[in-house]
């Protein structure tokens, strides 16, 4: 009888002690990405009228059998993403290409919580640019685009394959935004 009092005793003491602190739920959490350090190389190859410091993680896909030859994109294997890129030739037509450029960043408002623009000059190597920031949901977060106002117009678009979350992309949205500035930074054109 004593061993019996004894056992649930013990039992009692050890249910209101294991009850005594109430459950917290975790936030969810991501997988973390270990981030390559930015490492570049200049890109002068593929008859391209332009030139500009590549990323040496990214795969440089040439559309040259296309009509849209001198279009290329930028593949982030690692990271699940591409910068898809177009060249245009200016021909009197530069106003329109660059509403055109600013209609389809702003196509994304729907689901952005803000877009940023930034201007880029460069007088030396004659190329002007805007690089646009998208913030909030967006299916692209960093676009982007060059020019030299008379011959030459060059636009990229940031899109990931996945669905886009925001907190879960930001590390590699931002990490490929310093990729981006990069680009616009060493942009050349050829004559």
């Amino acid at each position: 009888m004593r061993l019996l009092k004894t056992v649930l005793y013990l039992l009692l003491v050890t249910y209101f002690y294991s009850c005594s602190e109430a459950y917290i739920p975790r936030p969810y959490g991501y997988f973390r990405v270990d981030l390559p350090t930015h490492e570049y190389r200049m890109v002068d190859t593929l008859g391209l009228p332009y030139r500009f410091a590549l990323p040496k993680n990214v795969k440089l896909i040439s559309h040259s059998e296309r009509t849209d030859r001198y279009s290329i994109d930028l593949h982030y294997e690692k990271l699940n993403a591409n910068i898809f890129c177009s060249y245009l030739p200016v021909k009197g037509n530069l106003v329109n290409l660059l509403e055109d450029s600013r209609k389809f960043v702003y196509k994304h408002s729907v689901r952005a919580d803000g877009i940023s623009e930034k201007a880029f000059q460069n007088k030396e190597r004659n190329v002007h640019g805007l690089l646009y920031d998208l913030k909030g949901n967006t299916a692209s977060s960093v676009q982007f685009l060059v020019t030299d106002s008379a011959h030459h117009f060059f636009r990229g678009a940031l899109y990931f394959n996945n669905v886009p979350n925001k907190d879960s992309i930001a590390p590699m949205s931002n990490y490929i935004r310093e990729d981006v500035i990069r680009i616009m930074e060493t942009f050349e054109w050829k004559k």
